[in-house]
C-alpha cells in the first residue's frame, strides 16, 4: 500500500495533522501548490457548492489548498476548453455534471467525458424534479398542471439549464409526448436567475434538482409537483413520479462528478482518486451531501465505477435522442 492511500484514510478517519497531510504526495512531491477546480457554471448554484465543498474536503486531506474557478457560458461548455488546455500536471480539475454527456450525445460537445477525459470521482447522484410557486393559483399540484397546460398549451415557461440544456429539453420532449405537457423552455446560464425567474413570477415552473433548491422549498417559496425517478423516495412520498403520471421514459440521472486530463501521470491521478475517496467520507462533506437530500440514493463512483456509470448513461442518451427523434 502506498504511503499516500495510508495518510488519505487517515484524513477521513479525522486525523489530519500536519505531519500526515504534509506528507500525502508522490514520489515527485506533488502536489506543492494549490489545485484548481473548474466549475462550469456561476457562483451561488448547486455546481459552485458542491465544488467548494469538495474542495475543502479534498484540502483538508492532502494538506494543500483547492481553489475553485468559475467558468460559466455555453451551458456548460464554455469551460472545457480551459481544461483541456492547461498543463496535464494534475493541477487542474474539471467538474462535470449530466449535461455534459447530454451535450456530447448530442455533438455539441466534441470530447466524450467517459473516454477522452480520464474520470475521477463522482460525488453527487440524483434525480431533477418539478416545481412551481405554493401561492400560484393557477395549480396546486401536477395534475392541475398538467390540466392547465393542456388547456393552455404552450402559454406556461419553464426554467431550465444551459443554452437550452439537452437533458431537459429531452425530458419535456418525452413529458410533451406521453403525458402532453406543453410548456416553452426558457434557458439560463446562472442558477440564481433561474430559481428568481420562477420564485418571482417572471417564469411559471422550474426543472431542477432538489438539493439546489432545498432552502427555497423549506422556505415555503418553491413547491415539488414531479419527481423524475422510478419509485417515490422517501424524502418526497407526497410527490408522484413521471411514471405514475403515465409518462414510460428512462429518467436519466443527474450527477455531479470530477475529471482530470486523461495526460495527468497516473501516481498523480491515483492520489487525487484517494484523496477524493476520503474527503467524501468526511464527516463534512457527508453533512453537507445530507444537507442537499444527496443521501437519497448512492451518491459516490470512484474512477472505474464512475467510467462505467458515464458509458451506461451515454448510451441512454444515445436511444432517448432517437426516441425523441432529436
Amino acid at each position: 500500500m502506498k504511503k499516500f492511500t495510508i495518510l488519505t484514510c487517515l484524513a477521513a478517519l479525522g486525523v489530519t495533522s500536519g505531519v500526515a497531510q504534509a506528507e500525502m504526495r508522490t514520489e515527485d512531491g506533488f502536489p506543492q501548490r494549490p489545485i484548481t477546480i473548474i466549475v462550469p457554471y456561476g457562483p451561488g448554484g448547486g455546481s459552485d457548492t458542491v465544488a467548494r465543498a469538495l474542495g475543502n474536503a479534498m484540502g483538508d486531506v492532502l494538506g494543500q489548498s483547492v481553489q475553485v474557478v468559475n467558468k460559466p457560458g455555453g451551458g456548460g461548455l464554455a469551460a472545457v476548453p480551459d481544461f483541456m488546455t492547461a498543463p496535464k500536471d494534475g493541477y487542474t480539475i474539471l467538474q462535470g455534471v449530466d449535461i455534459a454527456v447530454a451535450n456530447h450525445v448530442a455533438g455539441r460537445l466534441r470530447e466524450s467525458p467517459a473516454e477522452t477525459w480520464s474520470p475521477l470521482c463522482a460525488t453527487q447522484i440524483t434525480f431533477s424534479q418539478i416545481y412551481v410557486r405554493p401561492d400560484d393559483d393557477r395549480f396546486s399540484n401536477f395534475e392541475s398542471l398538467l390540466g392547465y397546460t393542456k388547456q393552455n398549451p404552450g402559454e406556461l415557461t419553464i426554467a431550465n439549464v444551459g443554452n437550452p440544456g439537452v437533458k431537459e429539453s429531452l425530458l419535456m420532449t418525452f413529458m410533451k409526448d406521453e403525458v402532453g405537457l406543453d410548456m416553452r423552455s426558457i434557458a439560463f446560464d446562472k442558477p440564481s436567475e433561474r430559481y428568481a425567474s420562477v420564485i418571482g413570477g417572471t417564469v411559471d415552473v422550474l426543472l431542477e434538482q432538489p438539493g439546489d433548491v432545498r432552502s427555497f422549498v423549506e422556505a415555503g417559496q418553491l413547491k415539488p409537483v414531479l419527481t423524475f425517478f422510478s419509485e417515490r423516495p422517501a424524502a418526497f412520498s407526497e410527490v408522484p413520479t413521471h411514471q405514475e403520471m403515465g409518462a414510460t421514459f428512462d429518467p436519466l440521472l443527474r450527477f455531479r462528478g470530477f475529471f482530470l486530463h486523461p495526460d495527468v501521470p497516473e501516481e498523480r491521478r491515483a492520489l487525487l482518486a484517494e484523496a477524493c475517496e476520503a474527503a467524501f467520507q468526511s464527516e463534512d462533506y457527508q453533512t453537507f451531501n445530507k444537507s442537499k437530500y444527496m443521501d437519497l440514493v448512492d451518491s459516490y463512483r470512484g474512477p472505474d465505477a464512475f467510467k462505467t456509470m458515464l458509458s451506461n448513461e451515454i448510451e441512454l442518451y444515445r436511444v432517448a435522442f432517437e426516441k425523441a427523434g432529436l
